[in-house]
């Protein structure tokens, strides 16, 4: 048997504690021709979600009755938008996707505002640096403490983390991440100073920090037609809440930089299993996230997000051209906010592109979008005042040329 049926034979609807495959065959499924041309295209989708709780173990709780008004208007944008993949940024993580589980079975699974229902097959919770305690100083306060001693942001372990949800199976044997790897190691890492030019952390500091605030992952899919299609997900810190040295700014910057690495092979990056270097040159792949960088404003640190958009392995159309996500929602909230970029363009409701998906370029984008209806428009009010979250669902219909 090959491999690309045996893992449809294995894979499970579910997959737990960081897509680890579980031991029992939950669902058997044919297995693929790979003769057959995939003619279709692939829509692929970024939500940051907002369903991140305050402490740990409440989305999970919340999400077993089907009775969250927040959380039944990010599944009807769901259902809207329809997406084949999508990764949910800001989903707390729980080791058994019980949140997950609860969120595919009694949201999307059952209409909301009217919508079609959708389901998914194949789901995977991803564990994040978030709320993992480094136990070193790295606040500088002389404690040692959530949440500003972890080696991300958060109160407890897997706050702000993500998750993808897939009709297609995950390569397992291909699953790479990048969640310890340490930001010193990155060369020319833009480590952030004092005024004096010293080191703003300390050595012990250093020696612990990960540049990755949640995680780095490349999770590949496997088409109808046996074509792999690597997912590469990240959800970057916001380079704000920090002072002059920018360690916030430098470390989006460099968390971009990460990526940007990673689809050029990089052999200095090393994944959490040991392996060296990153992309080959001749595999597809979707670069999906909430990457907190915006191309024309905000606070990024040396035009982080070009890093990205200018590419020479991502498809421009979509990162620079004509097929720029974009909504009249985004142009009708935020075009009295004063900054340069199209308010079109806009993927939160504070005025920013900042949520991404950018296919490589052996696909072509045949059109893309940013659900956010104008307040004439169908459906508006699911994302009303930021009712379903502060960030809307972008997305992107591909084919592989």
């Amino acid at each position: 048997m090959n491999l690309l049926n045996r893992l449809l034979l294995l894979f499970p609807i579910f997959l737990l504690l960081g897509c680890n495959v579980s031991k029992k065959i939950i669902e058997e499924v044919e297995p693929i021709d790979v003769s057959v041309k995939v003619e279709d295209t692939i829509r692929f989708a970024s939500y940051n979600v907002s369903m991140f709780r305050n402490s740990e173990g409440a989305l999970e709780n919340e999400l077993m009755n089907p009775i969250s008004p927040q959380v039944q208007r990010v599944a009807a944008v769901i259902q809207q938008v329809r997406p084949d993949v999508i990764a949910l940024m800001e989903f707390d993580f729980d080791k058994d996707s019980k949140a997950l589980a609860s969120f595919k079975h009694n949201f999307l699974e059952i209409s909301q505002n009217g919508g079609d229902t959708i389901g998914y097959k194949y789901a995977c919770s991803i564990s994040s640096n978030t709320g993992v305690l480094s136990m070193v100083d790295l606040s500088g306060d002389n404690q040692v403490n959530l949440p500003n001693d972890a080696f991300g942001f958060g109160n407890f372990p897997g706050q702000y983390a993500f998750a993808i949800l897939s009709k297609y199976p995950f390569d397992l044997d291909n699953f790479r991440t990048f969640q310890d790897f340490l930001w010193k190691d990155m060369p020319n890492a833009n480590l952030p100073t004092n005024t004096d030019g010293s080191s703003y952390y300390s050595q012990e500091a250093l020696n612990v920090f990960r540049v990755s605030s949640k995680n780095h992952i490349d999770l590949p899919i496997i088409l109808p037609d046996g074509e792999r299609v690597h997912m590469i997900l990240a959800h970057p810190t916001p380079p704000v809440f920090d002072g002059a040295e920018d360690r916030n700014g430098k470390r989006n910057h460099d968390e971009i930089k990460l990526l940007a690495d990673f689809i050029s092979d990089a052999n200095y990056l090393v994944d959490d299993k040991g392996k060296q270097g990153g992309l080959d040159n001749n595999e597809h792949f979707v670069i999906m996230g909430d990457l907190n960088a915006d191309p024309n404003d905000g606070d990024s640190f040396n035009d982080a997000i070009q890093q990205l958009l200018d590419h020479p392995r991502v498809n421009q159309d979509i990162a620079n051209g004509s097929k720029i996500p974009s909504s009249a929602g985004g142009a009708e909230h935020n075009q009295q906010s004063g900054n340069t970029g199209d308010p079109a363009h806009d993927t939160a409701f504070f005025g920013l592109r900042i949520d991404y998906v950018l296919p490589s370029n052996s696909f072509d984008v045949l059109d893309s979008g940013v659900f956010w209806p104008a307040a004439s428009e169908p459906n508006h009010i699911l994302i009303q005042d930021g009712s379903a979250s502060d960030h809307l669902c972008v997305w992107a219909d591909v084919v592989l040329r």
